[in-house]
């Protein structure tokens, strides 16, 4: 006879069913029929608006000119935002074409030129976004606000970049020595 048609292997093996799908049931039964004791979670919500901004701070702003700030600011990052995007698209375009074996150096001069505009592009929309702050401030507030993003534009609130700066001398380039445009085609 065989072990697996045997009759006691056949019972056992029934017994072992039915015991599982009960205890499956009840399982069911008491995650849907028994109140457990939800652990409810806490969500915490800042608020950002009491708390004073960098700007706030530096400059004492009234809450009038503190509203025209951030106006202003919200306004210009809007209208940056899809400059910086294009700007890092042509970035990756740059890049993807200087690690070719063969660069096209027509390609890498265009999206070098490209990106300049772009930068330029940027650069002066921030310069009259600073004026449209600039007009905000009183006299006293506009030298702090040059101080401010003078600091932030050269980017001495970096330590090692500080130090790397102090120690690199930047001498003007004789019209001898400026780089010649065809000079990096190959």
């Amino acid at each position: 006879m065989d072990f697996f048609s045997s009759r006691r292997f056949v019972s056992i093996v029934l017994v072992i069913l039915v015991v599982l799908n009960l205890v499956l049931l009840g399982a069911l039964w008491r995650q849907n029929f028994h109140k457990q004791e939800k652990k409810e979670k806490t969500v915490k919500v800042y608020s950002y608006k009491n708390k004073q901004s960098f700007f706030d701070k530096e400059l004492n702003l009234s809450p009038d000119q503190s509203t025209q700030f951030n106006a202003l600011r919200r306004q210009h990052f809007q209208v940056a935002l899809p400059s910086l995007v294009a700007l890092s698209g042509m970035k990756k375009q740059l890049i993807q074409e200087a690690i070719k074996e063969n660069p096209d150096s027509l390609a890498v001069r265009t999206y070098s030129k490209r990106i300049g505009q772009q930068q330029a592009l940027i650069e002066y929309r921030l310069a009259w976004h600073f004026n449209s702050l600039a007009k905000v401030c009183t006299p006293e507030q506009r030298d702090s606000l040059q101080r401010i993003l003078e600091r932030l534009s050269t980017g001495s609130r970096q330590p090692k970049r500080r130090l790397l700066l102090k120690s690199i001398r930047i001498t003007p380039l004789k019209p001898s020595e400026a780089p010649q445009e065809d000079a990096d085609e190959r």
